[in-house]
């Protein structure tokens, strides 16, 4: 029984590498699944992917699709051909998609239309958004997936909410916990932290890529700006994601606390968060491993998909109005922050719980057809 499992964008390999560890695991113990690592290629640079396959011990992929760059349009419509090619010649048994990236949809679809039936690990969140691709992505992959493995109780009512099946939603956790877990003891200063004399809790960490953040020149520039006033001259650590690199061109002058780096390898990156003072995000996941390690976080965002990181973690909804930042900035310096708690099963153990849960409907050579969310 072959599973394919699908990766194409950076917050892919989180998820996938506990995943991969656990079946390398059960194959030791006697396990008869076996899977091929397919990697689309929609992050085809090293600061993207590559230094995450070596820190993340994922073995190489054994499928490197290479779509490489292109519109939403175009990479989707890349990612599809070359994987019906791949099918086509080599199937598999399962396509296994992780998360909401453009590759987990195309992948998805591929699959369903040549009949082999879709995993989708972190199934049923939503954020209510539809301008975000991601929610599209999310919705497209959920209408046709066979069997959903969630992180929440929120994603499980969003699909019995869809009219799926209690016997076709498998409530696991989080795997992207299983990576920050498994590699917490690992993790190490960029080779800044001292050049720039950077202190644990005297610092900011900032990632920002959402269109509605970093697309408008104007409103981007109000935002660091309430930013830069907001953190009362701490330093502000800011990984540059490529699209929010094009408008930063454009604007001539930063506020004098910010410093741009590049961005960052996994162990390297969450580093900087663990020991950061606070988040300022518009990343959905980050949201998660800030829970987790107990870093206050505000995320510029008018919703999340991740609501159980507002209602029992340490995350914040502020919203992308830049006059909201100050108020909530004035509470965190304060000492007035929630301390927040760990959502139900994100203990570490997520990945082991899907490999046996795949065991079991695989072994019962169970099949779900027609499904329609």
């Amino acid at each position: 029984m072959l599973i394919d499992i699908i990766a194409g964008a950076r917050p892919n390999f989180m998820k996938i590498a506990p995943i991969i560890h656990a079946f390398q695991a059960r194959r030791n113990e006697g396990g008869e699944l076996n899977y091929r690592l397919v990697h689309t290629g929609q992050h085809y640079d090293a600061s993207m992917s590559g230094d995450f396959f070596t820190q993340l011990g994922i073995p190489e992929p054994d499928i490197n699709l290479e779509v490489g760059s292109g519109s939403q349009a175009e990479q989707t419509a890349m990612i599809m051909m070359h994987y019906e090619k791949l099918l086509l010649d080599a199937p598999s048994d399962v396509c296994l998609v992780v998360g909401d990236v453009t590759s987990t949809m195309a992948c998805a679809i591929t699959a369903q239309k040549l009949c082999i039936p879709v995993v989708h690990v972190e199934a049923g969140i939503r954020s209510g958004d539809w301008t975000m691709p991601e929610e599209i992505n999310r919705m497209v992959a959920d209408s046709i997936t066979n069997w959903f493995f969630t992180t929440s109780e929120v994603a499980n009512d969003n699909l019995r909410g869809a009219g799926v099946g209690e016997d076709r939603i498998f409530f696991v956790g989080n795997t992207m916990i299983d990576t920050l877990l498994s590699n917490y003891n690992r993790f190490q200063p960029p080779a800044f932290w001292e050049k720039h004399g950077l202190k644990t809790g005297e610092y900011f960490v900032v990632t920002l890529h959402r269109p509605a953040n970093v697309d408008a020149h104007g409103d981007f520039l109000r935002l660091l700006t309430a930013i830069g006033d907001g953190v009362r001259d701490l330093p502000v650590v800011f990984p540059v994601h490529p699209r929010t690199a094009k408008t930063l061109q454009s604007i001539a002058t930063l506020p004098g606390n910010f410093l741009l780096v590049d961005p960052q390898p996994y162990l390297e990156f969450n580093y900087l968060v663990k020991n950061a003072k606070a988040v300022i995000t518009d990343s959905g996941g980050i949201t998660e491993e800030t829970t987790v390690m107990g870093v206050p976080c505000l995320t510029l965002r008018d919703s999340t998909e991740r609501p159980e990181t507002v209602t029992i973690g340490t995350n914040e909804l502020i919203g992308t109005n830049p006059e909201k930042l100050k108020p909530a900035l004035d509470k965190l310096f304060a000492g007035e922050w929630k301390k927040g708690a760990i959502p139900e099963k994100w203990d570490g153990q997520t990945a082991p719980r899907i490999v046996a849960a795949l065991e079991h409907l695989l072994g019962a050579k169970v099949r779900v057809t027609g499904t329609n969310l």
